[in-house]
C-alpha cells in the first residue's frame, strides 16, 4: 500500500525539521520526504492545516491486563492509544500478577502482537511482586523484551535494594522508573496538603512525600551511575532537585503528566473523584513550575499515566475512590491547549516530548520520520476544536476530569507501519 501525505507541516524534532513537505510511504516504510512528490498509485491524504509528526510514544501507561480486564485490556488500551495518536506505549507492571517474570513479559508481547494495532512494550518490576523485598530477575526481564523496570504505584523504600536495581539496570542500559512517594509521609492523604485540603476536610499528602524520595533516588543515581527516570513529577521542589542532578551531569530524566500541567488542587472543590490522582494535583505555583520545567527541558518527556478505572471504582466517596484518570485520548488536546497555544512550547518542543525524547529514554529506534524508518505517523490539527464527551473515549473506562470541556488539538489520521489504524470521522 502506498500513501502520499500532502500539504501538511512536517514536524520532526529528531531531524530538526519543521516545514511544509510531502511524505511518501511505501511498503510500510517512509520512502521519501520532499516537495511536490507525486505518485499516481498512492492513496492521497490531504494534511492541509495539519502537522505531520512521528507516531507518539507514551512511556507510562496502564493497560490493566492481566488481572483487571474490567478496567482496560491490551486491545481496548491499544484502541485508545491509536485514537490519541500513540503508535507505541510502554505498560507499567502493576497488574495482577505483577510483570515480574520472563513469562509475563512474553505474555504482554504476545497479546500486543495478537491485537496488532500498536506496539505495546512491557515494563518489568524492580522487585518481585512489587513488594520491595527482593529484586526481580532483571536480566531475564530484559531478555524477554522489557524496556525498563519500575514498581510504579509505590516507591522502592529499601534504599539498598534500589541501589542494587540501579546497578543491575545499568548493566543492561535500561532506566529505573521511580514512582516517588514516601508512604509514611503520605499517610492516608487523598489530595495535596494545604489550604484546599483543610477547606474540604480531606487528609492531605505533603509535597515532601514526593521530594524526599526524589532526593534520595538522585543520590543513589550519583552513587551508582545508573539511569534514573522520575515519573509524574508534581512539585516545584522535585523540579529543583532534578535541575540540580542535571547540573551535576547525572543520568537523570523526568516526565510530567498532562493533568499536572493543566489542573491544580482548586479543581477538587466539588469532591469529583475524577480529579483524584497520585501524585495529587498540586498548587497553581507547582503547575507554573512544571510548565517552565517543560520549556527549559528540565522535564524532557510528557507521559500520560493513563490509569483507567471502572465506575464502580470511582463512584464512591472521595476517600475510598481509586486514584488516576484516563489520559491517552486527551493528551494531545491538552498539550495543544495548555502548552502550544499558550506559547509555553513551540510545536517542535512539544512533539519532541512525545516522540524522540521518550524513545531515547527507552532505547527505542523510533520517534522520527527518517527515510527507511517504519511509517509510524500522526496527522493532527493543532487548532481544531474537540469536545470531550464520554463517547469521545475509545478506552474501556471514561474516568476523565475533562468531560464536558472543549479543547483544541485533533488527531486526524494515525498510521502504523504504513497502515491507517485511526481516522477521525470528521477528517
Amino acid at each position: 500500500m502506498k500513501l502520499l501525505i500532502k500539504n501538511g507541516i512536517v514536524v520532526d524534532p529528531a531531524n530538526k525539521t519543521e516545514e511544509k513537505l510531502d511524505v511518501f510511504v511505501a511498503n510500510g516504510k517512509i520512502f521519501k520526504i520532499g516537495r511536490n512528490i507525486s505518485d499516481r498509485d498512492a492513496m492521497i491524504i490531504d494534511a492541509k492545516n495539519c502537522i505531520v509528526a512521528p507516531g507518539f510514544i507514551d512511556m507510562h501507561t496502564h493497560f490493566r491486563e492481566p488481572g483487571f480486564e474490567y478496567k482496560e485490556t491490551i486491545e481496548s488500551g491499544s484502541r485508545a492509544a491509536a485514537k490519541g495518536g500513540f503508535t507505541t506505549v510502554a505498560c507499567m507492571p502493576n497488574t495482577s500478577p505483577a510483570i515480574d517474570s520472563q513469562a509475563l513479559v512474553e505474555f504482554i508481547n504476545l497479546k500486543s502482537k495478537q491485537v496488532g494495532l500498536i506496539d505495546v512494550h512491557a515494563i518489568g518490576t524492580i522487585t518481585k511482586g512489587r513488594e520491595g523485598k527482593e529484586l526481580s530477575p532483571i536480566g531475564e526481564l530484559v531478555k524477554a523484551g522489557a524496556v525498563a523496570i519500575s514498581d510504579d504505584g509505590s516507591s522502592v523504600m529499601n534504599a539498598e535494594i534500589l541501589r542494587r536495581a540501579l546497578e543491575y539496570a545499568k548493566m543492561f542500559n535500561i532506566p529505573v522508573i521511580e514512582h516517588c512517594e514516601d508512604p509514611d509521609l503520605a499517610g492516608e492523604g487523598v489530595m495535596n496538603e494545604g489550604y484546599y485540603s483543610t477547606l474540604l476536610g480531606l487528609k492531605g499528602i505533603p509535597k515532601a512525600a514526593e521530594e524526599v524520595i526524589v532526593a534520595r533516588d538522585i543520590l543513589l543515581a550519583r552513587e551508582t551511575g545508573g539511569r534514573l527516570h522520575i515519573a509524574h513529577v508534581s512539585t516545584e521542589g522535585s523540579i529543583e532537585l532534578i535541575k540540580w542532578a542535571k547540573k551535576q551531569g547525572l543520568n537523570v530524566t523526568a516526565e510530567a503528566a498532562p493533568h499536572h500541567f493543566s489542573l491544580d488542587e482548586s479543581t477538587l472543590k466539588d469532591y469529583d473523584t475524577n480529579f483524584k490522582m497520585n501524585p495529587p494535583l498540586r498548587t497553581k505555583e507547582d503547575v507554573k513550575a512544571i510548565r517552565k520545567a517543560l520549556k527549559d527541558n528540565v522535564i524532557e518527556v510528557i507521559a500520560t499515566d493513563h490509569a483507567p478505572h471502572a465506575e464502580v471504582d470511582k463512584r464512591v466517596e472521595f476517600n475510598t475512590a481509586a486514584y488516576g484518570i484516563v489520559g491517552l485520548e486527551t493528551a494531545f488536546p491538552l498539550i495543544c491547549e495548555y502548552l502550544i497555544r499558550t506559547g509555553v512550547l513551540s510545536l517542535s518542543q512539544a512533539i519532541a516530548k512525545i516522540t524522540v525524547n521518550p524513545a531515547q529514554v527507552l532505547n527505542l529506534k523510533k520517534g522520527s520520520l527518517a527515510v527507511d524508518q517504519n511509517a509510524d505517523i500522526v496527522v493532527a490539527n493543532v487548532d481544531k476544536e474537540v469536545k470531550i464527551t464520554r463517547e469521545f473515549f475509545a478506552s474501556r473506562s471514561t474516568n476523565s476530569p475533562f468531560i464536558g470541556k472543549t479543547l483544541h488539538g485533533s488527531v486526524e489520521y494515525v498510521i502504523k507501519k504504513g497502515k491507517i489504524i485511526y481516522q477521525n470521522a470528521q477528517a
